[in-house]
């Protein structure tokens, strides 16, 4: 290390499990941050401030004001800008010697395996399921420790999913996704501010454990925060025999898109993108609906969608068609999927929900 460099991680090298030859497998090693949001933010400034050399961070959208609560990164003057690029600028003022490899896209299955290999671990920092069950299947194929997160109105989640030690997988803690109308996402439910910072320090903490190789990593158990409460609690978790992912007689080889799963006879059908855009190259003469918030709608949109937020839907849900088929999305198929049942309580029937949203457009 040079001596700037001793003298910026003094208070690690004192560390009798890190020393200097533990910074120094910091300042090597590499993370991929998915997500740069809520989770993301917190996470992002302590892997950089403790001196990891590499962060990968991959997020398409741009810094919205209904961010500012809780993503700690942004400024009010930078409503508007990519994510990634406030993120990149922050944690280079924060350490000059951080490199940061941007991506400015989704995490998919044409990506994600090729984005996992090239880092020592994975932060997971998304708010959707299908990108959770992504970062975990791409983890696991790559077999690369991951760091989960989640957080929802007052409560969080975190653990470590680590396919070389054997342990459990996401797929084991919730093997299949909800059901859309079951778990409404933080735009619909809320989030405390604070809470983010504090489940996205313990995802950094886990994070740089895994990197120095000291303590134990909270493998087969979650650990559960309850802010109302003051309480943390532990969870064990096991390997699920059956699961389709590392179970004893595995399924699934490959990625796969992972949506929600329909309620039992649901009143709506989904429909993929690629089904979506082949009935609208054979005259199809139905409505697109987009239920996004206006900031969401104002960044990024589908040509010829009709526009009416979802909070908006009880009060104008007349001024749609009863006899033309209502294509109906949002960010992720979560919010278009509880229209599509308030539509059908309405009485509309001819009704499809675009499954992972214009995210997966």
């Amino acid at each position: 290390m040079t001596s700037a460099q001793k003298e910026r991680y003094l208070r690690h090298t004192l560390l009798p499990q890190v020393g200097e030859k533990g910074q120094e497998k910091l300042l090597n090693s590499s993370v991929l941050l998915i997500g740069c949001g809520g989770l993301g933010a917190p996470a992002a400034l302590y892997l950089a401030a403790a001196g990891v050399g590499r962060l990968g961070l991959i997020d398409p959208d741009r810094v919205e004001a209904s961010n500012l609560q809780r993503q700690v990164l942004f400024a009010s003057s930078e409503v508007g800008r990519l994510k990634i690029e406030a993120t990149e600028e922050r944690l280079r003022a924060l350490n000059p010697d951080l490199v940061v490899e941007r991506h400015a896209e989704r995490f998919t299955v044409d990506n994600a395996l090729s984005l996992a290999g090239n880092y020592d671990l994975i932060v997971d920092g998304s708010d959707n399921f299908p990108t959770r069950y992504l970062s975990n299947d791409a983890a696991f194929f790559r077999q690369k420790p991951l760091v989960y997160g989640s957080i929802f109105q007052f409560d969080g989640q975190a653990t470590v999913f680590h396919p070389s030690q054997g342990g459990p997988c996401y797929r084991c803690l919730l093997p299949d996704a909800p059901a859309a109308d079951a778990v409404p996402n933080c735009a619909e439910a809320g989030v405390l501010g604070a809470l983010p910072g504090v489940i996205g320090s313990l995802q950094a903490m886990e994070a740089l454990k895994l990197l120095l190789g000291i303590g134990d990593p909270p493998l087969g158990k979650l650990t559960c925060y309850d802010a109302l409460r003051s309480q943390f609690r532990t969870i064990k978790l096991r390997r699920n025999p059956d699961c389709i992912l590392c179970g004893d007689q595995p399924s699934l080889a490959t990625l796969r898109h992972e949506g929600h799963s329909c309620p039992v006879n649901a009143p709506y059908r989904e429909i993929s993108p690629e089904e979506f855009r082949a009935l609208q190259g054979d005259d199809w003469d139905g409505i697109l609906l987009d239920v996004r918030t206006p900031e969401e709608y104002a960044q990024r949109r589908i040509e010829g969608a009709l526009f009416i937020p979802m909070q908006e839907i009880p009060m104008r849900y007349q001024e749609l068609p009863r006899d033309k088929p209502l294509v109906i999305h949002c960010k992720a198929g979560m919010r278009s999927a509880r229209v599509c049942l308030f539509l059908a309580e309405k009485g509309y029937s001819d009704l499809q929900n675009l499954t992972g949203g214009i995210d997966a457009w």
